[in-house]
């Protein structure tokens, strides 16, 4: 039986972290596609008002992405800048 490193039960656990924090790629793409869908569903029952439908949307969609890439950079932190390997 081999024994399991704590620098490798660390990144391990990290990569685990990685995967999770990049799940919320799932969600932020089933919001701004819903989002995207009631867009549409709005400029096609008042199109004087798309200008601002849109507006209002892309805003939206961006503020969106924001956690998507907030969730990238924390599992790229995790895979490559391992702040708990020095705890060790």
């Amino acid at each position: 039986m081999s024994s399991v490193t704590p620098q490798a039960f660390v990144l391990g656990l990290s990569a685990i972290g990685a995967a999770v924090a990049m799940f919320s790629a799932i969600g932020i793409g089933i919001g701004q596609g819903f989002a995207a869908g009631k867009a549409v569903e709005g400029v096609a029952r008042q199109p004087e008002a798309s200008g601002d439908i849109i507006k209002t949307m892309l805003v939206g969609q961006a503020v969106t992405e924001t956690t998507g890439i907030f969730a990238f950079i924390v599992a790229i932190v995790l895979l490559f800048a391992n702040p708990f390997i020095n705890m060790l």
